[in-house]
């Protein structure tokens, strides 16, 4: 997972090299750098209501009669109504899947309102079939 955050490097000037492709600084100075918004965290600025939070929780999509399919993941942001969670499942929106907290047990139905697919990692957003779930809101 990448992280949001800054990080300060020490900026130095380099002998110019035939090699090189642009000059690089020696001048004592610092240089700051970004770190990139997560898969998960691109999502969520989508749905304004939802905080970060980190849930253990296992997924598990139906696949028709008695096959389902289950990961163990982490629900990053969320609000009442929503969750949203890094997956290697393939899930699509208005897919009905089943989340439980682990290891509390608590359960509750969704459905997928939003797919993120960002650099390799897919973030999913679903929506609460059931009404609220205050126990994806609880900050460890």
């Amino acid at each position: 997972m990448v992280e949001c955050g800054v990080s300060l490097l020490r900026f130095e000037e380099a002998e110019p090299s035939t090699k090189s492709r642009g000059k690089v600084g020696r001048n004592g100075s610092s240089l700051l750098v970004a770190k990139e918004k997560s898969c998960a965290e691109q999502l969520a600025r989508f749905f304004p209501h939802a905080s970060a939070v980190r849930v253990p929780v296992q997924v598990t999509s139906p696949r028709g009669g008695a096959t389902s399919l289950r990961e163990a993941t982490i629900v990053e942001y969320s609000s009442t109504h929503h969750a949203i969670f890094l997956s290697t499942l393939p899930l699509e929106f208005g897919d009905r899947i089943r989340l439980e907290a682990r290891p509390q047990g608590y359960q509750t139905e969704a459905t997928v309102d939003a797919v993120q697919y960002h650099e390799g990692c897919k973030a999913v957003a679903v929506r609460f079939s059931l009404g609220a779930s205050e126990w994806v809101t609880k900050r460890p």
